[in-house]
């Protein structure tokens, strides 16, 4: 799993950053999560054509956050007609589609699948990952999102070779958590395999701080969340039902989560000094996002 940040600033673009906009590439999925102004400019920066995009995670829908879709849509639309693009958010997403749709001359067909979700939960649920979504208190209707790898098994070749059981289509009857027999002997998943767990990326972006929060993103890899303020602009960050960065940290504190990165940042922020050092006084492995910052989870 490969996370790019292609956005990190809060509503305004600055000189340094672009307007909110994640890339998690996944084996063939390249899911977006939210698409700022200028985001297909982003993923031309880092070589990766629109039209390898899968589906598209809608936060909410405050410019800052979707200004960058129509242009996306019509590049997609233009480059690979027969694309088809999955686009997920909260209530009114199809009406806001829509009204992309419709509010320019969109000449080229686009084949999209547009789902709202209105319940927390999982609503994704492939062979090899699911994702699932729950309410935050925002100033409009808003999502977070956690995308969590189902966990694995990996043949024990040095346990199964004791029976002439190397590279046989058996074994993937073994890596599903079936008991198999081979040649009169009966091999378990629990001596035959190893259970490797399924990572966890939480996406906490635009929100109040909330417990049901530190409950969605439990056991996270890694915690991508907002930090728009610092911690002197606490009752700013309430009155527009935003974070500060100790906020933040506490919520991956609580969660028990392994990373924290830090992101959308206000205008004002002319560095993330303040930001980072505040967070690391409450949760240690904390780092701020730059545009085009890479990780690896």
């Amino acid at each position: 799993m490969k996370i790019t940040f292609l956005g990190t600033s809060a509503m305004l673009p600055t000189k340094e950053r672009n307007t909110s906009s994640i890339l998690l590439n996944y084996k063939t999925e390249n899911i977006l999560v939210d698409c700022g102004e200028g985001t297909q400019r982003q993923l031309r920066k880092i070589d990766i054509s629109p039209t390898k995009i899968t589906r598209i995670l809608i936060t909410h829908w405050h410019g800052d956050h979707v200004l960058g879709l129509p242009g996306l849509l019509q590049s997609i639309a233009k480059l690979d007609p027969n694309k088809e693009i999955e686009i997920y958010g909260p209530y009114n997403t199809k009406k806001f589609v829509d009204n992309i749709l419709h509010s320019f001359n969109f000449d080229d067909k686009i084949k999209l699948k547009v789902h709202e979700i209105h319940s927390n939960g999982i609503f994704l649920d492939k062979e090899d990952f699911c994702i699932s979504a729950i309410e935050a208190k925002h100033t409009t209707k808003c999502l977070a999102y956690s995308f969590l790898e189902k966990d694995r098994r990996k043949v024990n070749v040095s346990y199964t070779k004791k029976f002439g059981l190397i590279n046989h289509p058996i074994l993937g009857k073994l890596q599903k958590g079936e008991t198999i027999t081979y040649e009169g002997k009966k091999i378990t998943p629990k001596q035959g395999t190893t259970l490797i767990p399924g990572k966890k990326i939480t996406f906490i972006l635009d929100t109040t701080t909330t417990k049901d929060l530190e409950i969605f993103a439990k056991n996270s890899d890694l915690l991508i969340s907002e930090a728009t303020y610092t911690n002197d602009l606490k009752q700013k960050a309430l009155e527009y039902k935003h974070m500060t960065s100790t906020q933040a940290a506490q919520i991956a504190k609580k969660s028990h989560s392994k990373k924290l990165v830090l992101t959308h940042f206000s205008q004002r922020n002319k560095t993330t000094k303040d930001i980072l050092t505040q967070a690391k006084k409450v949760f240690k492995n904390t780092k701020c996002a730059e545009d085009f910052l890479e990780l690896q989870v």
